[in-house]
């Protein structure tokens, strides 16, 4: 197995993880057992939810971890090292190293590991920079896609349209990808498409409107209906337009869609604010659409891409729901109507309130960009050397390391949802159902809850063994159905857009006391005279 993006390797990493592989090197210590935590001490977007991404293509990059020869001449020119070392590095690979981690997909919060690496300590370093950057950016975006989703409703279609504002093609691709994994429909990138099976949506630019000018600029009027038979479309579309009295629209953009629908009858979708919404691109696609529905074609919708987007789509919705009873067609009130325009989480919040009619929205920049919040802020830190707990303090406690090997369980409460993530040492019993567990907070003694929950899931498997991948592979769209099933088993007022509840996470007693008992020993004693 491979990484999607053939740019991920060893070399895709901070010189300082090449400088201490040496120095490890250099004094013996390269094959002591150590072992990091991959975690986050904030959840982004002032949320209380982060949705972990990114495991496949680590396992990905594990898998494949080697240094060519092309890498070590690079390596001799940049490093001042022994042959020997670069020697040690041929060899390298991640035939010695464990990985434990949480389930990709998985919504997860603030200091638990999201992946925990044991291993030799030279070959573990050498992988801190990559498997941050291979899982930072895409919680990030997955995290921004299932809090668009959550504005918008699981009754509406999300679709990416960030190709072109995202920063360079890795991540526009990455953002198909993980926006997609985080609840969205589809999305406009057709290599994503390609790559990951997603499907792919888009209509015409304002571009293709103001190429035309007006009805002449048809070269052929007829189109075939369903069953092949020609007919004169632009007549078909005329005689509506005479009906209903839309004489005075835009004659250049009606000709357009008209010839938009001659090559796409089956997925006609018009963007309607070239000239005027209301009173030129609404009436202009209703035209073309009822000449479809007669010759047994259903039209998809419109596109608004700029104004006042609750009052045009209330008002669209009402023109097409009259329009369907005038011609007796039950659905035609019912076509798209897909939103774009720069819209932000904010944006979809503001027209729920309005009362918006909106089917569908397209969002670019704010969503592959992250514009809120442009990092996440994993780190990698050693929490074992030789069997030996280690521990980062600081002054700030929020930044102080748990340490150990640990795992961690969702411990799911009476009504369904889930009460506490806990961490426990990793040779610990596990929480059992029905039976009360001491949790407590991993800093603050007066902090502690006892829990009784009606089902404990473990958080934490093993998917690297040695050179073996333990788990199934999980396919983009099982890992964006079980997104989806989540967001539905937390607890509203944790997913809430304003004040959210904080989840809580707690270590059990015996970590508690391990965590207690080293920053004790580990931490200097003062003076004062």
């Amino acid at each position: 197995m491979k990484p999607t993006n053939p740019l991920v390797s060893p070399l895709l990493t901070d010189l300082y993880q090449l400088t201490m592989a040496y120095a490890y090197w250099k004094s013996g210590r390269q094959d002591e057992p150590a072992v990091f935590d991959l975690f986050f001490r904030k959840n982004p977007f002032g949320g209380e939810f982060t949705v972990f991404a990114g495991l496949s293509e680590v396992l990905n990059f594990v898998s494949s971890f080697e240094f060519t020869k092309d890498d070590l001449d690079y390596v001799r020119k940049i490093l001042h090292c022994e042959e020997e070392f670069l020697w040690w590095l041929r060899e390298a690979n991640c035939s010695k190293v464990n990985i434990y981690a949480v389930r990709e997909g998985t919504l997860v919060f603030p200091h638990i590991p999201l992946i925990r690496v044991e291993g030799p300590l030279g070959i573990v370093q050498l992988l801190e920079t990559t498997l941050l950057n291979l899982v930072n950016y895409p919680s990030l975006i997955a995290t921004n896609a299932a809090r668009f989703r959550l504005a918008a409703g699981f009754d509406k279609d999300l679709i990416e349209f960030g190709l072109r504002r995202a920063q360079g093609p890795d991540g526009g691709i990455s953002a198909s990808r993980y926006s997609y994994m985080g609840g969205f429909n589809g999305t406009s990138n057709v290599l994503a498409g390609k790559i990951f099976n997603i499907l792919v949506r888009g209509t015409h630019a304002h571009s293709w409107v103001q190429s035309f000018t007006s009805l002449k600029d048809i070269k052929n009027p007829m189109i075939k209906d369903q069953v092949g038979t020609e007919h004169n479309f632009v007549e078909l579309v005329l005689k509506y337009r005479e009906e209903l009295g839309y004489t005075d629209t835009n004659e250049g953009e009606l000709a357009a869609f008209i010839s938009y629908a001659q090559a796409y009858p089956k997925g006609f979708l018009a963007l309607v604010d070239t000239y005027d919404t209301l009173k030129s691109g609404v009436p202009n696609f209703i035209c073309v659409s009822l000449a479809l529905f007669e010759l047994g074609y259903k039209p998809v919708g419109i596109r608004l891409d700029s104004g006042d987007l609750a009052y045009l789509s209330k008002q669209t919705r009402e023109t097409f729901k009259a329009v369907g009873q005038r011609y007796q067609i039950a659905d035609f009130g019912s076509r798209t109507i897909l939103a774009s325009n720069d819209i932000d989480e904010e944006v979809i919040h503001s027209l729920n309130l309005q009362g918006h009619t909106i089917n569908a929205f397209g969002i670019g920049t704010h969503l592959v960009t992250c514009k809120a919040q442009p990092a996440l802020g994993c780190v990698y830190k050693l929490v074992e050397i030789n069997g030996q707990p280690r521990i980062k303090l600081s002054e700030d406690t929020a930044k102080m390391t748990i340490p150990g090997r640990k795992t961690a369980y969702r411990l799911i409460g009476r009504d369904g949802y889930a009460l506490i993530d806990l961490m426990t040492m990793a040779d610990e019993e596990p929480p059992v159902a029905y039976k009360k567990v001491l949790c407590r907070h991993p800093h603050v003694e007066t902090k502690r809850v006892l829990v009784e929950p009606r089902t404990v899931v473990p958080l934490h498997y093993c998917f690297w063994n040695q050179g073996d991948m333990e788990q199934p592979s999980p396919t983009l769209e099982s890992i964006r159905s079980y997104v989806l099933k989540q967001l539905t088993a937390l607890r509203p007022d944790h997913l809430r857009f304003l004040n959210p509840t904080p989840y809580k996470v707690a270590v059990s007693e015996k970590l508690y006391e391990f965590i207690h008992n080293l920053w004790e020993k580990e931490a200097p004693i003062g003076q004062l005279s």
